[in-house]
């Protein structure tokens, strides 16, 4: 659904100004926006999954590692498609609590797109540089969005999401460099054409949740606190916004499901160009190893 649309229905949890704020700034922060057991059950899981990377000795499919990391001391960049590794991620991002969230600002019909646990381990866990979700995974609307939860509490130090708060509304940015290579970042060049005094970062307590337009400009500092910074990441779109390109999380048996309302017969389409990506289809690593110019 337009905004508009979205706008002509009465809400089903967020307030008006919730959705009024979503629409202008292309962002929201609820916090306490789950039960404590879910947030618990989902603690738990990230737990045993952390114990499990201590087999790992090099980055693939699912973990993708930080220099450093060892059995004795994990340290990780994320773990990819999080919801098919344990059924406890899949069971929170296909909830109720989070469909009528979504119903508020993106429509009645909805579908899940990926998901992955970027967990900006301690003590200068990287940065990742300001980009825009929709270059990545281009649809025929601007409907997606990513929501984040924190699982455990997050502050300033720790490297919590920020945004560019009206990016959504600005300009589509090329994130290829000078040399046609995709680094899935702006360029210098174009971030100084940002108006950062609009920077904000969302730190929050465990439980709450974060959602970002597939438009809007955001990222994250390096984490410089003694703790790790879990953010679990789901991305949606309305069930009428229609993929261009490969995703590259295909692989997740619930790409594409619809977790709430009905699947779409017509695609929608907003006015504008959209980024294309580089081909997904022959695998993809992270955001961090692209923006980070590994190998």
């Amino acid at each position: 659904m337009a905004p508009e649309d979205v706008l002509a229905r009465t809400p089903n949890v967020l307030s008006r100004d919730q959705q009024e704020s979503y629409f202008a700034n292309g962002y929201l922060l609820i916090e306490q926006a789950i039960d404590k057991t879910i947030l618990e059950k989902l603690q738990a899981a990230t737990a045993r999954a952390i114990n499990a990377s201590r087999t790992v000795s090099k980055s693939d499919a699912t973990w993708d590692l930080e220099t450093g990391h060892t059995p004795d001391e994990p340290k990780l960049r994320r773990l990819t498609s999080p919801n098919d590794y344990d059924d406890t991620y899949w069971e929170y991002a296909s909830s109720p609590s989070i469909s009528r969230i979504l119903t508020d600002l993106i429509g009645p019909n909805i579908k899940f797109h990926h998901s992955k646990l970027n967990f900006k381990w301690s003590g200068g866990g990287e940065e990742v540089k300001w980009h825009q979700d929709i270059g990545f995974w281009p649809h025929t609307n601007f409907t997606p969005c990513t929501v984040g939860l924190y699982l455990e509490d997050c502050t300033d130090d720790q490297g919590p999401l920020g945004v560019i708060a009206q990016s959504n509304q600005g300009p589509l940015f090329d994130q290829y460099d000078e040399d046609g290579e995709w680094i899935g970042c702006l360029s210098d060049n174009d971030v100084g054409r940002l108006d950062l005094s609009k920077e904000t970062y969302l730190p929050g307590p465990a439980g709450a949740v974060t959602i970002h337009n597939c438009r809007t400009v955001h990222g994250s500092k390096k984490n410089q606190s003694e703790r790790p910074r879990p953010l679990l990441l789901n991305a949606y779109a309305a069930a009428d916004a229609m993929p261009y390109t490969f995703n590259p999380a295909a692989s997740s048996k619930y790409d594409q499901h619809v977790i709430c309302g009905n699947p779409a017969r017509w695609a929608r389409h907003d006015a504008g160009t959209c980024l294309i990506p580089p081909d997904w289809s022959g695998g993809y690593t992270s955001i961090f190893a692209l923006q980070q110019e590994e190998d």
